[in-house]
């Protein structure tokens, strides 16, 4: 199996925040925000693999600010490195202002999806070849927090 670039499966998912998006204050749901990332994540995984994949876990998911109705989100995901039958995929969403277009990180995570056969088995998927610096590091920082995975299992 040939490896792939992170860049040939770069997701870039766009939603604007509607009134049945938000909390009583009008603030964008966390929940929202992350079914719209893991739809990213999943599309991102899938074009990486050419399989089905599902969702195995949800890492480290940081909310950094808030996104009101109208504002723009951008949600883009890459695979960070590909192991057996399991990607990490990191998935970063921003907001962006339609009248000033300001833009600022309103959440990163990282999610790890299994690729599956037609059986619902754990199938192959090839591996991830890192091509810049930022590429590079999230490809070492992956099996690091595979490894904390692990060694933390209650």
């Amino acid at each position: 199996m040939e490896s792939k670039s992170p860049s040939f499966s770069r997701t870039i998912k766009t939603e604007v925040v509607c009134p049945n998006d938000t909390n009583p204050l009008g603030l964008l749901k966390g929940g929202r925000l992350v079914d719209w990332m893991d739809i990213a994540a999943a599309v991102c995984a899938q074009t990486h693999s050419g399989k089905i994949c599902v969702t195995a876990s949800m890492h480290e998911i940081n909310f950094k600010a808030a996104a009101n109705v109208g504002g723009i989100i951008e949600i883009i995901a890459s695979v960070t490195r590909a192991f057996s039958t399991s990607m990490e995929i990191f998935v970063q969403a921003s907001v962006r202002d339609v009248l000033t277009t300001e833009k600022r990180i309103i959440c990163e995570a990282y999610f790890t999806f299994v690729a599956i056969d037609n059986e619902g088995k754990p199938s192959a998927v090839c591996a991830v070849e890192p091509h810049t610096e930022l590429e590079s590091k999230h490809f070492k920082n992956a099996l690091d927090r595979k490894n904390w995975k692990t060694e933390n299992v209650y």
